[in-house]
């Protein structure tokens, strides 16, 4: 009877242990999966500029430099007169001239706008302070061309006294500025034929005029009231600068225009 009772009491021991072992539980994984966020920066439209203004910031539609269009030829061998550029592109081209005020906004305009204009230079203005106009050339990417020496009406004069103005002006701004300029605009937009024999024998290659001027911040127009796609605008280094550059490129903006340089329409080599 005792050896009975031990053998059950065994085995309810043994029934016991087997029920008190816990069967393995899976772990979770211990794994990490890592997300990586794209982010993309969207160009501003405008940023603030000098005095409080806001300045209209314009992307390039190309890249800027590169040709786009050959400087047209002339039927009597001269260099050709050019007053807008044919493009079917909205396209429009910011001229600057004279040089005579060297206005202290006029770098950061140019770089926060995103703009690059032609400068049409007098010897007499730059001979005062060639810096300024060096770093608009080297820092905002502005092509520097020629307006004559002293700026004289240059209508009805003789060939030499053409030809001093015209050729001694390049002469003096590739000097200082290191680059010799390829497009010249006579002063007050005067010019006869003389002018044209004597500024294509100083090796230019194109007489610039324009479309559209803009005075005391407000845009002029020869024709209609808007600017066009194609249009060569004239303004001057003055003291209302930042009003005039600021009131052209609001202009641009409300005609669904993009200012581009000149230069690349008016180019010695095919596109």
């Amino acid at each position: 009877m005792r050896r009975i009772r031990a053998a059950v009491a065994a085995a309810l021991a043994v029934v016991t242990v087997s029920c008190g072992t816990a069967e393995p539980v899976a772990q979770p994984s211990t794994a990490t999966t890592t997300t990586t966020t794209v982010t993309t920066t969207t160009p501003p439209t405008a940023v603030p500029g000098p005095g409080g203004v806001t300045v209209p910031v314009f992307q390039h539609p190309y890249r800027f430099g590169s040709a786009q269009a050959k400087v047209p030829a002339a039927p009597d061998g001269l260099l050709p007169v050019v007053r807008r550029i044919e493009t079917d592109k909205p396209y429009v081209f910011i001229t600057i001239d004279d040089g005579a005020v060297r206005h202290p906004a006029a770098l950061e305009l140019m770089r926060s706008s995103n703009v690059r204009p032609s400068l049409f230079l007098n010897t007499k203005h730059v001979q005062d302070g060639p810096p300024f106009f060096k770093a608009l050339q080297d820092q905002a990417h502005a092509k520097v061309h020629a307006h004559t020496a002293t700026h004289p009406n240059l209508q009805g004069k003789g060939y030499e006294f053409q030809k001093q103005e015209i050729c001694g002006n390049a002469d003096y701004l590739e000097g200082q500025l290191g680059v010799r300029p390829t497009l010249f605009r006579p002063p007050f937009g005067n010019y006869d034929g003389t002018t044209r024999r004597a500024a294509t024998d100083c090796g230019f290659s194109a007489l610039v005029m324009w479309t559209a001027a803009v005075n005391d911040g407000v845009v002029q127009f020869q024709a209609g009231g808007k600017l066009n796609a194609g249009d060569i605008v004239l303004m001057h280094f003055r003291q209302s600068f930042v009003e005039d550059f600021v009131a052209f490129l609001n202009r641009c903006e409300q005609d669904g225009l993009t200012p581009v340089p000149l230069e690349d329409f008016l180019s010695t080599t095919a596109p």
